[in-house]
């Protein structure tokens, strides 16, 4: 066996194989008479059945497997000779060849890109800084309730946070359109359900009343044959009820798990989920913006095997996500090219995570990872089990290893940057999708 190595594009490579003729032909004896001792011909016994005729049966599939091993060999012999760190699998390729002796193919493959991390001095991160005080507390409170809000019946006109139940019907140009109608629709006003103008026309309209109002779709409206097009909707009005927020009291805390009722006790429950909350937020913001520095400062090509390969990861995640919710995944054929830039995001920052932490010894410690189990168990009624159930399965603990991995570099990173202190703003902090 032999190879030569020729550099293609940056990261693919092609290595020349050549396999002797020869040597392909003496493994394969020995293996068609191993297939032979089962091979079953009417009037032979097994095992005694003539060589020629088990070569006539299995001498294909005999000198496939002996190739293709030899081939494995050869491949893994030049690249470990030549130090390449191979990505993917290769793709093989017969060439064609005058020669009697021997079998030549090109290997065709891709090395994993070899880079120094690159010079973070000039990055610049912002820090978020928040204090969570009793203003905090309280914006919280409020939404807790309002998650829990109930509705009355009101004898007046339909304000804003009103649930209002209408019957409506929509018409362009005389004749009902798809979609435009509805009978006992309800929503709460202000919230953003229905287009801005048609809540307009809902505000101040008592239960039993009916109006009639001219309504111009958005030009960026999603239906295309009503975008910019005006409209006449007719409502009837069957339901205006206002909010009731439930008092802070022991029931309240009751109800948000405080079993004695007792309201300090909760609020301090809730002002401690809260911090973890803003700390959390925070850090992944942090987490973003290195991520970001880390690509800006590493602009490194990836092998498309890899990125493929994610490809195919994401695509099964978003299956089994759409199985989970219900849908039916051949209904909606997913296309590669979806994933794509999220495939090469993830590879890239990846690959230079792992060089940053292998340079930089930045890998976790088993006291880091404790503290970060003991960490995430705390909000829990019974830590001590959540931090056995951790422990109990390698698997787990890995998950928590990785998150303490990207955490160092995180900090490496953030004491490479110009990093600045700036003031956030509770409730943009809190609306942002995390």
């Amino acid at each position: 066996m032999e190879a030569t190595t020729v550099q293609a594009n940056e990261l693919e490579r092609r290595i020349d194989l050549s396999i002797a003729i020869a040597d392909v032909e003496k493994e394969m004896e020995p293996r068609i008479r191993r297939m032979g001792r089962n091979m079953k011909v009417p009037g032979f016994r097994p095992g005694k059945v003539p060589y020629a005729m088990v070569k006539q049966q299995y001498g294909d599939q005999a000198r496939h497997e002996v190739l293709s091993e030899q081939l494995d060999r050869a491949f893994g012999e030049a690249v470990t000779a030549q130090k390449m760190n191979v990505a993917g699998y290769p793709r093989l390729e017969a060439k064609e060849t005058e020669s009697t002796t021997h079998m030549e193919f090109t290997a065709v493959f891709e090395v994993y890109p070899e880079f120094v991390p690159g010079d973070l001095s000039t990055a610049e991160i912002e820090r978020p800084t928040l204090e969570v005080g009793a203003a905090e507390i309280e914006k919280t409170l409020d939404i807790l309730r309002k998650q829990r809000v109930r509705y009355d019946n009101a004898d007046r006109g339909a304000e804003k946070e009103d649930r209002v139940v209408i019957d409506f019907t929509g018409k362009k140009d005389g004749v009902a359109f798809q979609g435009g109608s509805a009978v006992d629709y309800p929503f709460v006003l202000g919230q953003g359900m229905m287009l801005p103008d048609f809540e307009k026309a809902v505000e101040g309209a008592k239960a039993g009343e009916s109006k009639t109002f001219d309504l111009t779709f958005p030009e960026d409206y999603h239906a295309k044959d009503l975008a910019g097009q005006t409209v006449q909707f007719e409502i009837a009005v069957k339901q205006v009820q206002a909010p009731r927020l439930p008092d802070v009291d022991a029931d309240f805390a009751k109800m948000m798990g405080v079993t004695d009722g007792d309201v300090e006790k909760m609020r301090a429950e809730i002002e401690a989920n809260l911090r973890r909350e803003v700390k959390r937020r925070i850090e992944a913001k942090l987490k973003d913006q290195v991520m970001e520095a880390l690509l800006k400062a590493n602009p490194i090509s990836v092998p498309s095997a890899l990125v493929d390969m994610e490809i195919q990861r994401l695509m099964q995640s978003a299956r089994k996500d759409m199985e989970q919710r219900g849908m039916k995944v051949n209904d909606m054929p997913l296309q590669p090219e979806w994933f794509a830039d999220q495939a090469k995001r993830r590879v890239t920052l990846g690959l230079i995570l792992a060089e940053v932490v292998k340079t930089e010894k930045l890998q976790a410690s088993p006291e880091q990872v404790r503290t970060m189990v003991e960490d995430m168990a705390a909000s829990y009624e019974q830590p001590e089990e959540v931090v056995r159930w951790y422990y109990a399965q390698p698997q787990r603990l890995s998950d928590v290893e990785g998150v303490a991995i990207e955490n160092n570099v995180v900090e490496w990173v953030l004491g490479k940057a110009k990093v600045t202190e700036k003031a956030a703003v509770f409730d943009e902090l809190m609306n942002q999708q995390q």
